[in-house]
């Protein structure tokens, strides 16, 4: 028997209950038996992702038998389907080609795709800004022909290109080119998300105010007025603003461990809820604020049919469309792929296997609908595919360990949150959570590529403190709570799909209506800050401000020369200010280009400058867990 591999010697599955419930580094670099008529490197990917994950197929259902599923069904639902359809606002208004409904829909499809057949349930797929701005931006250029053809029929082409682009990358295992994709490529472009959030916030709050000075113009199914714009500000610093209090009061030695984890759980939904209810009390409803648009239920805009008969488009319009095609396949193939490894990242305790090659097969499969059905085409969400691992683990207490480096029999690892399968995961996830500083030499003498503390998401600002367990004279309770496993299933992603298809019903279609746009705006600035907060680029910038005297004397960034940090940190903004700058010009076509030139710059451009191996193992490092990182053939 392999071990922990789910398959047998002679590369027959055996039943899940009999495989090991935790990693193993031999997982993928076992050579399985392929059928003959296979070419040893056509699909090989593919049939190795499909072969490792379909194992553990039935625990990705019966493990969602936990009380994490539900707050995460609840956070990722908002923080998926209203930025979604706010990123659209732009889209729709100026294209008259899409609507609430075809945004809804999206998010629906890539749910329930990825929740049933895909092998990376954990990654949140839906409507991005990103492929917005692309949208968009194909609007402009194709508008501005004299014999413009049918747009909806246009873009069918364009997402039948990048499908058939995700199909050869898939098959070619292509997406082992990730193993070079670092912690330098995910902090700029998670950098660039994160701003983007800010901006699309204010461009939000903007656009509510009337035009040309006056005090009030149609827009859309409601009337913007100057008291309702300035209205829509204060909706939006009291959604920001109610949010961080609920974080804050989580993340305090206030209230009861129970009372914190709710707030931390739901307290982003009630802020949002809340403030759209401020917007309807006494002069605030009078100011008439604006909301959502929304349309007929189950129907596209302008009451179109939904099959969009792209093979109707003159052919030297096909031609045209595949560099658009290409372009979209360059933005899929980073955005999506760098959603699924931050949302399996080092810092999560996973005993599942991933699946790259097959995930991204299937979202040429969400690609091509997308296009037959006239909808932005959905993929992997920035920061939403990590906010919904954090919002599945499960914390608990790790084991002491004495002088020799062995556990004390006088405390044993316990969690918080009562899981099915913590108690058997604590030991495996234990030992995959326990790693070496960066820039350690290892027995050969040479530095090891471990993930710094700088780089790590906020696990200790995640863990809400529990002053009930300390006794006297002992405060640092939280110090002693770790992520101890992730609640790995397929129902909390399926769930919040399905909200979005009741969202379509005519009754919630009335509820999405009254909304505020300044509501969504302070869900931008919210989601925006708190990426922000957890990005590695600012966390470098604030390292220069901290007092010295309580910086602790193990920071990895003080083995780094202060220049060396500020050159690592100056390229990484080069490469977001050329994003961000293209984005706002008519050639932000050409904005996925730019973003993936960041993987070579880190291969070739960076090792040239003068940093030390120690320097560079300390400023990047891979951004998923090498069990993660198998699946491509591990990490650079």
């Amino acid at each position: 028997m392999v071990e922990k591999s789910g398959l047998a010697e002679d590369g027959a599955a055996v039943e899940p209950s009999s495989i090991p419930r935790s990693p193993s580094a031999t997982l993928y670099r076992k050579e399985e038996n392929v059928p003959s008529w296979v070419p040893t490197f056509v699909c090989r990917g593919i049939i190795r992702d499909i072969r490792a994950r379909a194992p553990y197929y039935g625990s990705d259902w019966s493990d969602a038998w936990n009380y994490r599923v539900i707050p995460a069904v609840v956070l990722i639902f908002f923080a998926n389907v209203l930025p979604g359809i706010a990123f659209s606002l732009d889209l729709i208004e100026t294209t008259q080609q899409y609507g609430v409904a075809e945004v809804l829909l999206s998010s629906f499809m890539a749910a329930f795709i990825f929740s049933i057949f895909g092998a990376q349930p954990l990654c949140i797929a839906g409507v991005t800004g990103p492929i917005t701005v692309l949208n968009k931006t194909i609007f402009d250029i194709i508008e501005r022909q004299p014999d413009a053809p049918d747009y909806l029929q246009f873009v069918g082409w364009v997402y039948l290109w990048g499908a058939i682009l995700h199909w050869i990358t898939a098959a070619l295992n292509w997406c082992n080119f990730l193993k070079y994709v670092t912690l330098f490529s995910c902090d700029t472009f998670g950098f660039y998300v994160s701003w983007v959030y800010l901006q699309y916030g204010v461009q939000v709050i903007t656009r509510q105010f009337p035009a040309n000075g006056s005090t009030s113009s149609s827009a859309d199914t409601s009337t913007t007025t100057l008291d309702g714009a300035f209205v829509g500000i204060i909706l939006a610093l009291l959604m920001t603003v109610t949010a961080f209090l609920f974080r804050s009061l989580s993340q305090s030695a206030y209230f009861h461990r129970h009372v914190r984890r709710f707030f931390a759980d739901y307290g982003m939904p009630i802020s949002l809820i809340a403030s759209s209810a401020v917007a309807y009390w006494g002069r605030f409803n009078a100011a008439n604020p604006t909301t959502l648009p929304t349309g007929h239920a189950f129907m596209p805009a302008g009451d179109r049919p939904w099959l969009v008969r792209f093979w109707e488009l003159d052919g030297k319009w096909v031609g045209i469309a595949f560099p658009f095609g290409f372009a979209l396949w360059v933005l899929f193939f980073f955005d999506h792929n760098v959603s699924s490894l931050m949302a399996q990242g080092t810092e999560f305790p996973l005993r599942k296997p991933p699946g790259f090659h097959y995930d991204f097969f299937l979202l040429g499969v969400t690609t091509f609908i997308a296009g037959l059905l006239g909808i932005p085409a959905p993929n992997g969400l920035i920061p939403q595919a990590p906010i919904h691992t954090t919002s599945l683990l499960v914390i608990g207490h790790p084991k002491k360990l004495d002088v020799e480096g062995g556990p004390s029999n006088e405390e044993t690892a316990t969690c918080n949150t009562p899981s099915p399968s913590a108690a058997e995961l604590t030991q495996d996830n234990k030992r995959t959570s326990s790693e070496k500083r960066p820039g350690d030499l290892n027995g050969d003498g040479i530095v090891t590529r471990t993930r710094s503390r700088i780089h790590a998401p906020r696990t200790d600002d995640m863990l809400e403190p529990d002053p009930t367990q300390a006794r006297d004279g002992e405060g640092g309770a939280r110090r002693h709570e770790i992520p101890v496993a992730v609640v790995e299933q397929r129902v909390s992603n399926l769930a919040q799909g399905s909200l979005c298809l009741v969202l379509l019903t005519g009754p919630f279609l009335h509820v999405l209506n009254l909304i505020p746009r300044g509501v969504l705006a302070g869900l931008f600035w919210y989601m925006g800050v708190d990426a922000l907060q957890g990005n590695g680029i600012t966390r470098k910038i604030f390292y220069f401000f901290r007092d010295k005297a309580l910086t602790p004397a193990d920071e990895p960034l003080r083995r780094v020369r202060k220049s060396r940090i500020l050159l690592f940190i100056a390229v990484q903004l080069i490469g977001f200010g050329a994003t961000m700058a293209i984005t706002q010009t008519i050639a932000a076509i050409g904005f996925p280009i730019i973003i993936f030139l960041l993987v070579p710059t880190r291969m070739w451009l960076i090792p040239r400058l003068p940093f030390t191996p120690e320097e560079l193992a300390i400023l990047d490092g891979p951004t998923a867990s090498p069990f993660t990182m198998e699946s491509v053939g591990g990490s650079m």
